[in-house]
């Protein structure tokens, strides 16, 4: 491509494709905003189209500081398009799933050639300019690809970029500061110490290795058109968290947040300490409203997910049309020199480890608790086994033997029944079954109804593993409230009894649900809310390849499946229909596909239980009697 038809390219290809931010203003001037606010509300917006302005406009009417005279903060970021970008792509997601969350991940794959700066809303335009300028001026000396060398450290992998071509970029960054600070009145600092792309910082030591070995298949010599991107953030919420609202939450209280699914909130974790548990207060990106939410709404999003990128300018070159297949670039990680070419994908490397392990997939194994007492004697039975004084006995032998000690009434059993000795019986037959089947059983959780914790101690039992895994009680995976005959939330024995009654507790677990968050009579849509949330909690909290056993109630069989796989709720007719016909230790299996990034159901590792009913006999009637 000659010379002339590069410059004529980028020319067009960075043309303002929407409306001058001059005609903006004045469309929302007509409307009768306020300058000042229209403004604001351009710069939150790109400066894009007049309906994402008006939008905003709309959805901040409420917001406490639509007024105050805060710009938002700027940064000049080159960043890379095309086949390299889907490479790093790949790295980001693979990096993650391996070895959790590190700082690269709050960001995209970006250089940064200029550092956030502050602009008034009524400059920024001034911004848009200068870089188009720039650009222009660098377009025929802008590198036709940019050497990239992989180094990692303890803390730190990335690829540094090679000189020659960092001073280019330097002399860019530069020359749009330099123009940007004395046009639009901003301080506006270039990045002159090495330039690099992060793959990953502040990860853990023993991560390292994983890390390179992913790093390794990225090759920096892949097609790629590199892009100067504008981009901003609310300068107030820099140091917060950014939560993403999981469902639609709708006050109950004055003090409370309305949230959508999908809005973004910023929260201090340094504001957190008087709150309410369970709750975290926060404040709207999508309103500019503060106040109160549940925390098991939402889930943690990347930094970089409330930015706004503004304009760019690409760079392009001839060499960006071809695909290298000779003499690629060798990359160095600490002075030992690696070929591209000679390795794996990501995807490729993701495969032999699967391989390795086929045998030992990721499952949930969703089950029913085992039979209650009061399923069989009825309601009532806790008078049937008292004694004048109060004391417990066996009035028969499908009656537990004894009952565990609890610090408050024993009448509080009435709500929160125990399993029977058939129940008791079924629970460890299961654990056996699952045993001889070698299914591995990595996380136990548990509903806090006393029969669900009782089958889940059972069935680890006949596993052999009661002194291996312990217990992680969840509140979250209690049933319906709407089915409790009491209307009220039983009062469920304390982990502390629990223990100190010889279960096979985690103490140390914390709920994603405390029990304060458990309301008598929820509506469907809120039940089936809540455990889709749970669910997803606790397939994040278990990383590890074998099966997560969820004990729970007949509900839990479809309320925390269809979510994982992917299928909506039922009606709640239909649902109370299904749930009905599940018997005591139903069960469910999910097998997670790696390969695809779901879930599917299949057939559960062990057979049905099935048994008939057995009346009580009393000798005297029809043996003795005529």
């Amino acid at each position: 491509m000659a010379v002339a038809e590069t410059q004529l390219y980028a020319k067009v290809s960075n043309k303002h494709r929407s409306k001058s931010t001059s005609s903006l203003l004045e469309s929302l001037l007509a409307k009768g905003f306020p300058a000042h606010i229209a403004q604001k509300a351009l710069a939150a917006t790109g400066q894009k189209t007049i309906e994402d302005a008006a939008k905003w406009l709309h959805s901040h009417c409420n917001d406490p500081s639509l007024e105050d005279p805060i710009p938002q903060e700027y940064a000049l970021y080159l960043c890379p398009t095309g086949r390299l970008h889907n490479y790093l792509e790949e790295f980001w997601k693979e990096s993650k799933r391996q070895c959790g969350k590190n700082r690269a991940h709050e960001v995209f794959p970006h250089v940064t050639l200029c550092d956030f700066f502050t602009c008034e809303d009524q400059k920024v335009e001034i911004l848009y300019d200068a870089l188009k300028r720039v650009g222009d001026s660098f377009s025929q000396c802008f590198p036709p690809s940019i050497s990239l060398s992989l180094h990692s450290s303890s803390s730190y992998l990335g690829f540094f970029i090679g000189d020659s071509h960092a001073n280019i970029l330097k002399e860019f960054a530069l020359a749009f500061s330099s123009e940007a600070s004395a046009l639009a009145d901003c301080h506006v600092k270039p990045c002159l110490k090495q330039l690099h792309l992060t793959l990953a910082h502040k990860f853990y030591p023993h991560h390292q290795k994983t890390l390179e070995q992913l790093a390794k298949c990225i090759n920096p010599g892949e097609a790629c058109q590199w892009v100067a991107a504008l981009y901003s953030r609310d300068m107030r919420f820099v140091h917060y968290q950014t939560l993403r609202a999981l469902f639609q939450y709708k006050p109950q209280n004055i003090d409370e947040l309305m949230i959508n699914t999908g809005d973004f909130i910023y929260v201090d974790p340094t504001q957190q300490s008087d709150v309410s548990e369970g709750w975290v207060i926060g404040t709207s990106h999508r309103t500019g409203c503060r106040g109160f939410i549940p925390e098991n709404y939402t889930e943690r999003a990347s930094e970089s997910d409330t930015w706004v990128r503004h304009r760019e300018y690409v760079f392009v070159t001839a060499s960006r049309f071809f695909t290298q297949t000779e003499n690629e670039p060798n990359i160095k990680l600490n002075g030992e020199v690696h070929n591209p070419s000679t390795s794996r994908n990501v995807t490729n490397v993701l495969s032999v480890q699967l391989s390795q392990n086929a045998t030992l997939r990721r499952g949930v194994l969703v089950m029913r608790h085992g039979e209650r007492v009061d399923q069989v004697f009825g309601k009532s039975w806790l008078q049937q086994c008292l004694t004048a004084d109060g004391k417990y006995y066996r009035a028969d032998l499908n009656f537990p033997s004894i009952l565990p000690k609890r610090k408050d009434s024993m009448k509080h059993f009435e709500y929160d029944p125990p399993l029977s000795c058939c129940g008791i019986f079924q629970s460890r037959l299961i654990g056996e079954a699952l045993l001889d089947q070698e299914v591995t059983v990595s996380y136990v959780y548990s509903s806090p109804a006393l029969r669900c914790i009782q089958t889940a101690q059972h069935i680890l039992q006949g596993l052999k593993l009661d002194q291996k895994v312990k217990i992680r009680v969840e509140p979250g995976l209690f049933e319906w409230t709407k089915w409790e005959a009491s209307r009220v939330i039983p009062n469920f024995m304390t982990v502390t009894e629990l223990a100190e009654a010889s279960y096979k507790i985690d103490i140390s677990y914390r709920g994603n649900f405390p029990l304060s968050s458990l309301v008598p009579s929820e509506s469907y849509e809120e039940y089936v809310s809540r455990s889709s949330a749970v669910i997803k909690q606790i397939i994040t909290a278990c990383p590890s390849k074998g099966v997560i056993l969820i004990v729970g109630h007949g509900s839990s069989l479809a309320s925390c499946t269809r979510p994982l796989i992917g299928l909506p709720a039922r009606d709640s007719s239909d649902f109370a229909q299904v749930v009905r016909k599940i018997p005591s230790l139903g069960m469910c299996f999910c097998e997670e596909i790696k390969e695809e990034n779901k879930w599917q159901m299949v057939n559960p590792p062990v057979k049905t239980l099935t048994h008939g009913g057995n009346a009580a006999f009393n000798w005297r009637n029809g043996i003795m009697e005529d």
